[in-house]
């Protein structure tokens, strides 16, 4: 049964933040002047301060400025954001984050998605926008049991539009949500018109003569591989492991969290250069209140084998300059069904789990208007 639902953050919860962030015991400096080592003591520091001291810990105000809810699905309870477009035509479109992401990631989009028309925008262009929150992620429940992977959270991701009224969708997605997007074309292919992604992950290196452009996805894909892919290692194989630290300190989940603005977002040495502060702290505040650093975890030692699984339906692929994976249409096409590829101007790419938010609010672009979906 669909229940409506607002987030509550108490005075309790923030006074416990308050006095661990306060009693941190911090490690010492790294001995490098870079990020090669991971997040600088020095701007941990600072963040926790921020955190600590000046955050306004606004961000379950401005969740709750939308239709939220819960509903239970395949025995889980999930928390969703459902805005519905004023405009008769609109188009139903589910909207997935990926971690350390959360469905806050697309409150700035959601006027110019469901009312283009109050956004100087074309309303042949609205959608009526559902969001809901990962498995372990945010304010849905905490599998207790194995097997939610990205295919049974798209079998709930189904069930829910269908049990909202919607017959026919598109999906949109990055990060996990490009993953998750990808699985509802094979799970509901009757139903899901079309995908667009904003992380279209390939097997780099697959053809015997690549081009100059396919050379330097390699190369991008093997440095990630060799600096970048630590923290997945770890999540993929050890979750509960990594979750005691993360769960129980606010400063080592800030830092977890925080290093990930610096890596994957285009900024000129500095997280804050892309991501305003707030942001971050939002984020992170998310994981820790929730606590589920551990829970949100788990999705890769559940599906990390599958990320790159085939999309057979009609998929859309945003990509950036300074993408991870700047795939060619040919190896785009070894894994996506007709894709359409739009290669962004050098513009700011999004934080790689911004999904939509990224697109339409950094880049100035549509995703898939109605009439490309059906």
């Amino acid at each position: 049964m669909t229940e409506p639902f607002e987030v509550r953050i108490t005075e309790a919860e923030i006074a416990d933040l308050r006095d661990r962030l306060r009693r941190t015991r911090w490690p010492e400096p790294e001995p490098v002047d870079d990020w090669s080592q991971g997040i600088p003591l020095a701007y941990v520091q600072e963040l926790c301060h921020s955190w600590a001291h000046d955050y306004d810990f606004g961000f379950a105000e401005r969740l709750n400025a939308f239709p939220q809810f819960r509903d239970t699905i395949d025995g889980l309870g999930i928390h969703f954001l459902h805005v519905r477009s004023p405009e008769p035509t609109a188009f139903p479109l589910v909207l997935t984050h990926g971690w350390p992401g959360s469905v806050l990631e697309f409150l700035e989009v959601l006027g110019p998605l469901t009312d283009p028309r109050a956004h100087g925008g074309d309303p042949a262009d609205a959608f009526h926008v559902v969001a809901p929150s990962l498995p372990g992620y945010g304010w849905s429940d905490k599998p207790s049991t194995t097997g939610w992977g990205i295919t049974r959270i798209a079998r709930a991701w189904d069930t829910l539009m269908v049990s909202l009224g919607y017959q026919r969708y598109g999906a949109q997605g990055g990060d996990w949500g490009s993953a998750v997007s990808g699985a509802l074309g094979e799970v509901a292919p009757e139903r899901v018109a079309g995908v667009h992604l904003n992380m279209g992950s390939v097997a780099a290196g697959t053809f015997d003569d690549p081009t100059p452009a396919e050379l330097a996805n390699l190369a991008a894909a093997n440095e990630f591989q060799r600096t970048g892919r630590g923290y997945s290692a770890q999540q993929a194989t050890r979750p509960q492991t990594l979750g005691y630290g993360l769960t129980d300190s606010p400063a080592g989940q800030a830092a977890w969290i925080a290093e990930k603005f610096w890596a994957w977002t285009d900024n000129n040495g500095h997280p804050e250069d892309a991501v305003s502060r707030q942001q971050i702290l939002d984020e992170i505040s998310v994981y820790w209140f929730t606590a589920s650093a551990t829970s949100s975890a788990r999705l890769y030692w559940e599906s990390f084998a599958n990320f790159r699984d085939k999309v057979t339906a009609p998929s859309g692929l945003s990509i950036y300059p300074r993408d991870i994976s700047r795939p060619s249409r040919r190896e785009a096409e070894l894994r996506f069904n007709r894709p359409a590829l739009v290669r962004r101007a050098p513009a700011r790419r999004p934080f790689r789990g911004n999904g939509t938010a990224g697109v339409t609010r950094r880049a100035g672009a549509r995703i898939l208007p109605p009439h490309s979906l059906i």
